[in-house]
């Protein structure tokens, strides 16, 4: 989690899911016991003596202060915990510095070499992202299109596999069967093509082709 952005992200979305949980348990007040240990390992006991013993007439006064103190610590805890509500995996990686989430990645162009397509998947993740690019759409007639990965000759006989069906336009996310790391770590090329109408197990029309490069 201190090296990957987007690991912290997956466990500040768990945390967002999980947290309301706790709404069906039955609230319980703890005893001052706890808050007074809470005070003694957080604070020098000096400091909680002189604050019990002299309390100055303004201290009524500071609440608001205080109250304003509170609310901004909370929102901080509370991009901490769910930086998800306002960024992406990317812009957390790069607003703190770090570099981009570990990820496959590809541009597939056209016959004229116009990028249309692009295709992210995170290095251990189980869901591919795909953007189409340019201001037409792919259109999907006469067959939809689709994404596929080919092999080099060596890893199963270079039979290619289908990762996704490609949107027409816009964006689409799709599940994979396995993680990106299993299915792409040996894949260098990707296509795009029409359903192959008499063998749908393997690609039909080209359409788009492009590399499949590891970000990392």
């Amino acid at each position: 989690m201190t090296e990957r952005a987007d690991v912290r992200l997956a466990v500040a979305n768990w945390e967002r899911r999980l947290m309301p949980l706790a709404n069906s348990v039955r609230p319980v007040n703890p005893p001052a016991l706890v808050w007074q240990q809470i005070e003694q390992r957080t604070r020098p006991t000096a400091q909680i003596a002189s604050e019990t013993s002299s309390q100055p007439w303004w201290k009524p006064a500071s609440w608001g202060l205080g109250g304003l103190v509170a609310g901004i610590s909370l929102c901080a805890a509370t991009l901490m915990l769910a930086p998800s509500l306002l960024f992406t995996a990317d812009q957390i990686a790069m607003r703190s510095g770090e570099r981009l989430p570990q990820s496959y990645v590809g541009v597939l162009t056209d016959a004229q070499g116009n990028g249309r397509l692009l295709v992210s998947s995170l290095r251990h993740g189980k869901t591919v992202t795909l953007k189409v690019l340019g201001s037409g759409d792919l259109g999907s007639a006469p067959a939809p299109l689709q994404l596929w990965a080919l092999p080099p000759a060596e890893v199963n006989g270079g039979q290619p596999f289908l990762i996704a069906t490609v949107p027409a336009k816009g964006s689409a996310q799709a599940q994979l069967p396995d993680t990106s790391e299993k299915l792409l770590s040996k894949v260098s090329k990707l296509s795009v093509n029409r359903i192959n109408p008499s063998n749908p197990s393997l690609p039909g029309e080209l359409v788009l082709s492009g590399n499949c490069a590891k970000l990392w």
